[in-house]
C-alpha cells in the first residue's frame, strides 16, 4: 500500500524525529511504499498535499498542528472528513486524552483509580476531584511530552509553592494547571495493541535507583530528553521483574483504561503502584511514541513482537477498524431504505 506518514515540522525546520524514518523503514520492509509528509499549521496545504498523494492509509504521527502545541484533534478530524483511513485515535478519542479532567471523569465512571486532583483555570475557576493532600504534582492540563514539568519544582509541598507553579503554567504555557496528589511508589508502563481483543504487553518499570537523592521519582522534561542531566542518566526503563499476580493486575487496569477512553489501535498506559498495592492511572497515551528504542517497542519485544511486525500490526488494526466501520455504515443504509410497495393486483 501507499502509506503517508503525517508529521509536524516545528519552527520552520524541515527535520523530523528519527522515529519517523524508523517507522518508514519498517513499512518498507513489510512491502509497503511509505512517504513522509511534513506539515505545520496550514490547513489548505494539508488537504492539498493529501489529495495529491492519494494514500491508501495515513500513519498519523502528528503531535500538534500549530505553534501552541495543540491542534492535533482538529487536524485528525480533517483526516476523517477526507475519508482516508488512518492509524490511531480519532478526534473524539484524542480530545479525551488532551483534556485530562474529562479523562479522569471517565475513569471514575468505570471505577478505576487515579490521583485526586484540582484544576486551576486562567479564569480563576476551580474544579476538584477528591480530597487533596500535599505534596501535589503540578502540570499543564492539556499539554503532553512533559512540557511545563520541572522535577522538584513541580512537586509542591506548601500552598505558596502550589500557587507559584499554577501561575507559572498560566503565564508561560497559557494553559490551566492540573494539580494531582503525588503517588509515591513504583512506576510501570503497559503497552496495549489492538481493538476488538487488545493485547497488553509485559510491564516496563522505570528504574529510578540512580536518580539524585533529592530528586523526586518523576520523569520530567530533563529525565526524558536531556541526555546530559543527572535526571536522564539516573533513570532507565527495564522489563519488570514482578510476580504473575501483579503483572496480571497491571495489564487488566491498562486494558480497562483503554476501553474507557475508546483508545484505537495502540497506546501506552502509565501506572503507579502505591505502597498499599493500589494501582493508579497516571496517563493514557493514545498514539504513543513509536521509536525503535522506546518503552512501547521494548514491551512489544518482550511479548515476542519485533519492531517491523509491530508497525505492521498497527497498520492491520487500523485497516480492519476501517472495514468494520464501512460494513456498519452499509448495513445502516440498507436498513434505512423504504421497502417497495407491492404491485396492485
Amino acid at each position: 500500500m501507499n502509506i503517508t506518514l503525517l508529521v509536524y515540522l516545528e519552527n520552520g525546520s524541515e527535520e523530523h524525529d528519527s522515529s519517523v524514518d524508523e517507522i518508514a523503514d519498517a513499512l518498507r520492509e513489510a512491502g509497503h511504499k511509505p512517504s513522509i509528509f511534513g506539515v505545520r499549521g496550514d490547513l489548505n496545504k494539508l488537504i492539498a498535499g493529501l489529495r495529491r498523494r492519494r494514500p491508501d492509509l495515513i500513519f498519523n504521527l502528528l503531535e500538534q498542528f500549530n505553534d501552541q502545541q495543540l491542534g492535533l484533534v482538529e487536524a485528525t478530524a480533517v483526516l476523517e472528513l477526507l475519508g482516508i483511513p488512518y492509524t490511531g485515535g480519532g478526534a473524539g478519542e484524542l480530545f479525551l486524552q488532551e483534556d485530562k479532567t474529562l479523562t479522569k471523569k471517565l475513569l471514575a465512571y468505570e471505577g478505576l483509580l487515579y490521583p485526586d486532583f484540582a484544576v486551576f483555570s486562567k479564569e480563576a475557576e476551580l474544579e476538584t476531584g477528591g480530597n487533596l493532600r500535599l505534596p501535589l504534582f503540578v502540570k499543564p492540563l492539556r499539554l503532553d511530552s512533559s512540557l511545563g514539568i520541572e522535577g522538584s519544582k513541580s512537586l509542591v509541598r506548601t500552598t505558596t509553592e502550589l500557587m507559584e507553579q499554577v501561575l507559572r503554567i498560566h503565564r508561560e504555557l497559557n494553559d490551566a494547571a492540573l494539580c494531582e496528589e503525588y503517588i509515591d511508589g513504583r512506576e510501570f508502563y503497559i503497552g496495549v495493541l489492538g481493538n476488538h481483543e487488545p493485547l497488553a504487553f509485559p510491564p516496563i518499570e522505570i528504574d529510578f535507583s540512580e536518580m539524585p537523592e533529592d530528586a523526586p521519582h518523576v520523569l520530567d522534561a530533563k529525565a526524558k530528553f536531556d541526555q546530559s542531566t543527572p535526571e536522564y542518566q539516573g533513570t532507565k526503563p527495564v522489563v519488570a521483574e514482578i510476580d504473575d499476580q501483579l503483572r496480571a493486575r497491571l495489564q487488566q487496569v491498562a486494558l480497562d483504561a483503554c476501553r474507557a477512553l475508546r483508545v484505537k489501535d495502540y497506546a501506552r498506559v502509565d501506572l503507579r503502584v502505591a505502597e498499599t498495592g493500589d494501582i493508579y492511572i497516571l496517563e493514557v497515551n493514545a498514539n504513543c511514541y513509536l521509536e525503535r528504542e522506546s518503552e512501547y517497542a521494548m514491551a512489544a519485544a518482550a511479548a515476542g513482537i519485533e519492531y517491523t511486525d509491530l508497525i505492521g500490526r498497527i497498520v492491520e488494526h487500523a485497516l480492519e477498524r476501517r472495514k468494520i466501520k464501512s460494513r456498519r455504515i452499509g448495513a445502516r443504509r440498507t436498513k434505512s431504505r423504504k421497502p417497495k410497495r407491492p404491485a396492485p393486483v
